[in-house]
């Protein structure tokens, strides 16, 4: 049986996760499969995806007199499109597909969940790495949890000019870019900044620690040398325009915004969490710093500006990296190998 119709379930918000969701829509929307979503009311992507399917808007999970009619709705909107699978994105979301449906049902997860209650009835999860497998048959699960990791959307356009963000043509630049929360660590990387005189630093996202970090900038007297770039739908128009690129999370289960950062051929730097853990080598294509640690972010950051040999190696190196690790069309493949391989196991 060949997968023609997919139906994806995410009521996320706004950060990798749902990137890589839109990513991944229009690479099966490449192969001709049909898609109808069920997403979060109010999105910003939202546009992103018009073109590939039917969307339907709600509050699926709230446990509302209102969350439940959109639930009510939501299960009639997939039994009459009738999928071949259904995919829902983050844990909470795999308890809003219905069991009943004659389709492969799996969850996406890119994150540690708490529990796998929710998991009951699925036929796989899918972990964007080998740290979340191991996580949840931790917790109990005894189902397929297959590794099908991520891969960068395609570079849609040229980088940004400096003027656009007020940097000297002449200075390093470094760029972070991801939802302000502090598990990303953006504070350890303005920190870090602090101590690499002359180099400017541009913040690419939003969240609720952006007030924080702007306080942070004033009270180190980096204010001048740090730029909050805002949310963008494409983050690599500010990454590409940059000498380097830091991840600075305390916690990353894999790191978009770091392969995003390969994929425009920026030379990086990266906590040693467990995503980069699992695919980067320290000095292949990447620097690797410990996690927590801003006098290492910013002693990484040193190395890429005093040698211009390691920045070239280091772009090199994530080049390979990327086309053995996160092949748009590998990934894609795995995907549907899996939604026929549970297919075919019911007939």
């Amino acid at each position: 049986m060949t997968v023609r119709r997919i139906f994806h379930i995410q009521p996320g918000t706004d950060g990798g996760t749902e990137r890589f969701f839109v990513t991944l829509a229009d690479a099966f929307a490449e192969r001709g499969i049909e898609q109808a979503f069920a997403i979060r009311s109010g999105r910003a992507w939202r546009q992103e995806v018009e073109g590939f399917g039917e969307i339907r808007e709600g509050q699926f999970l709230r446990r509302t007199p209102g969350g439940m009619f959109d639930l009510w709705r939501l299960h009639r909107a997939i039994r009459a499109f009738q999928p071949d699978a259904i995919m829902a994105w983050r844990a909470p979301a795999a308890r809003l597909i219905p069991r009943d449906v004659a389709a492969a049902k799996i969850v996406r997860l890119g994150d540690y969940p708490r529990h796998v209650r929710h998991f009951a009835g699925l036929d796989a999860v899918v972990c964007n790495n080998p740290s979340i497998a191991r996580h949840i048959e931790e917790l109990g699960w005894q189902g397929d949890a297959p590794i099908i990791s991520n891969f960068s959307r395609p570079v849609a356009g040229a980088p940004i000019s400096r003027a656009e963000l007020d940097a000297p043509e002449g200075a390093f630049v470094v760029c972070g870019a991801g939802r302000f929360t502090k598990v990303k660590g953006f504070d350890l990387l303005i920190e870090a900044i602090a101590q690499v005189p002359g180099v400017y630093l541009w913040l690419v996202g939003d969240g609720p620690e952006a007030d924080a970090l702007l306080w942070q900038a004033e009270d180190l007297g980096v204010s001048d040398r740090v730029r909050f770039a805002g949310w963008r739908d494409d983050p690599t128009e500010v990454i590409g325009a940059a000498d380097a690129f830091v991840l600075p999370s305390r916690d990353e289960p894999l790191g978009n915004a770091l392969i995003e950062a390969w994929r425009v051929g920026v030379p990086s730097v990266a906590s040693m969490t467990d995503g980069p853990n699992w695919y980067a080598e320290d000095g292949r294509d990447v620097l690797l710093v410990p996690v927590g640690d801003a006098g290492a972010i910013a002693g990484a950051v040193r190395r890429l500006v005093e040698d211009g040999g390691l920045r070239g190696r280091l772009v090199e190196g994530a080049r390979t990296t990327l086309s053995k690790r996160f092949d748009r069309g590998g990934v894609v493949d795995a995907y549907l190998a899996l939604f026929d391989g549970i297919n075919a196991g019911r007939t």
